[in-house]
């Protein structure tokens, strides 16, 4: 089975590949669904809450999603504290999703992860597609998605590695500073070679 590792920063379009991927019958395993789904773990929601406080709490004792994220991309100590409580967890369960569907005999699957590299995700990869875009148009489509304003994006963006940097571990890179068909059309042409 290949194991394709699919990578981008924040604003490049990452998930619109993961989505062309899936809707041609390739099986994506996402990250962030994995991310969202380990605060279902009680214990592991309540180290959380104690690491940042109150403040990141709903009013029903759930996770304020917007609010850790406030905390997190302003600081990058307190990231890196958020990554070493809830990382381990997330890459055991997308192992062992990649484990399942290598016993189903599937021909590919694709792990779709922001901080593929930065969290040591290539041992399990065979190859790795980095999904890139200018940075006016990245910083542009992160102001749209999350409504904020562009020092917040600027910001995000430099709280990842750079898109040089990771591109030094891509085996493929796909451009995505045009147009969605323009980024179909790629995708569409790499599925073929694969």
């Amino acid at each position: 089975m290949l194991v394709l590792g699919l990578t981008g920063n924040i604003g490049c379009g990452k998930s619109s590949v993961s989505n062309i991927f899936m809707q041609n019958g390739i099986d994506v395993i996402d990250a962030d669904i994995e991310a969202r789904k380990i605060f279902d773990d009680k214990e592991l929601l309540n180290k959380v809450f104690l690491t940042f406080g109150d403040s990141i709490k709903n009013e029903d004792g759930s996770l304020n999603r917007k609010a850790l994220g406030n905390i997190v991309f302003n600081d990058d100590e307190k990231l890196i504290e958020l990554n070493n409580l809830t990382h381990p967890q997330i890459k055991q369960n997308i192992l062992s999703q990649v484990l399942k569907y290598k016993e189903q005999g599937k021909k590919i699957v694709v792990i779709d992860a922001a901080l593929l590299i930065e969290d040591d995700y290539l041992p399990y990869i065979d190859k790795l597609v980095l999904v890139t875009c200018r940075e006016d148009i990245q910083i542009e489509r992160i102001k749209n998605r999350d409504n904020c304003t562009e020092e917040e994006a600027i910001s995000r963006i430099n709280s990842q590695m750079s898109q040089s940097e990771k591109s030094k571990f891509a085996d493929y890179i796909i451009d995505n500073s045009n147009s969605f068909e323009q980024l179909e059309k790629r995708v569409l042409e790499f599925i073929e070679i694969l």
